[in-house]
């Protein structure tokens, strides 16, 4: 049976780090010197490539909201997917990196409300971009309220998503927020076959439809 609990945090305060520092001694971690980063993450596939990236240069928590995805095992399956995921890069890293795991509101009620007027609309049309703006602005809100440095997601890993709509939205929410957005198309530097590649390796489940009922039943 699947544990159901949203707003679950799983957020490491110790050293990423076997050794001990002068840093340390003061309770300044290697990973808290990185400037931290909220990576909103559609799915786990999705996030492998974009977290091997990140992961050098930045304090990761990655941030699963996606109440778009309507069916509800189909919600669950993803998030155990990714949860798979973190839990085994920390494993495998766990004398370099630490990536923390952040669960927002499953609520896909509100994303019907929203989105529901738009369910004739094509994939990549006017839906999706009600979509992703809805995801990216509580990404961007949830940050400032963490008070972390940055944020910025996933979706722009997949060759169907529009980097320039997500930029363009991103760089807008900088103005509502003290968080600012991390402008990286992580599709760029083949980073959509580096997820395929990274979820065949990690086992992972690959979905075939963005998420919601209209992309899954497309009207005919």
């Amino acid at each position: 049976m699947k544990e159901e609990t949203s707003g679950a945090v799983l957020i490491n305060t110790g050293s990423a780090f076997g050794g001990t520092n002068e840093a340390e001694l003061f309770g300044i971690t290697a990973e808290q010197r990185k400037p931290s980063i909220l990576l909103h993450a559609c799915c786990g596939p999705c996030a492998t490539a974009c977290v091997e990236r990140l992961a050098p240069d930045y304090s990761i928590t990655v941030y699963y909201y996606n109440p778009n995805i309507t069916d509800r095992e189909e919600y669950y399956l993803r998030r155990d997917t990714l949860l798979q995921f973190i839990r085994a890069f920390n494993e495998e890293h766990k004398d370099t990196y630490h990536v923390s795991y952040l669960e927002g509101e499953y609520d896909p009620e509100r994303y019907i409300a929203k989105c529901g007027p738009l369910a004739g609309e094509p994939e990549g049309g006017a839906r999706c971009d009600l979509c992703f703006a809805m995801r990216l602005a509580e990404t961007a809100r949830k940050a400032g309220e963490l008070g972390i440095s940055y944020f910025t997601t996933t979706m722009s890993v997949s060759p169907h998503k529009n980097y320039d709509k997500i930029r363009t939205l991103g760089l807008s929410l900088e103005q509502e927020t003290s968080s600012r957005f991390l402008d990286v198309d992580f599709k760029k530097k083949n980073g959509f076959g580096r997820s395929v590649q990274m979820s065949r390796q990690y086992g992972l489940y690959r979905q075939n439809f963005c998420g919601c009922e209209y992309a899954r039943y497309p009207a005919k």
